[in-house]
């Protein structure tokens, strides 16, 4: 999509900070971290959000998850790290073009997201 941020990231119209790219992924650290390592890896194809994928981007959604392990510990996070897809309006997506967070560094993260009590 023309108008999409992280395609305009992707395609090299926007600066980055790049930790990862190859033909079908980009990897960059996120503008705003919450964690001492906060990046994202996006798809280059435009896919709103994960709800949006079927049985042909198993390979790609594979290839995401296969990369968070090593380009973690290339951050600096060797001990673990967190990954999070927000998905659509109630998932709290805010960029729709589909991308996960690595979260990590060399101090425990906080817990869980918060739990509702009703």
């Amino acid at each position: 999509m023309d108008d999409c941020i992280f395609c305009r990231i992707a395609r090299g119209e926007l600066p980055s900070r790049k930790l990862y790219e190859d033909e079908d992924v980009l990897a960059f650290y996120d503008i705003h971290p919450i964690a001492p390592v906060h990046f994202m890896i996006i798809p280059k194809l435009h896919l709103a959000s994960l709800d949006q994928c079927g049985a042909e981007h198993t390979a790609l959604l594979g290839k995401i998850l296969g990369l968070a392990p090593r380009l973690a510990r290339e951050a600096g996070s060797s001990e673990g790290f967190r990954t999070i897809i927000n998905t659509g309006r109630i998932g709290r997506q805010d960029v729709f073009h589909l991308h996960m967070h690595v979260l990590g560094g060399p101090n425990p993260l906080s817990g869980m997201l918060a739990r509702s009590t009703s």
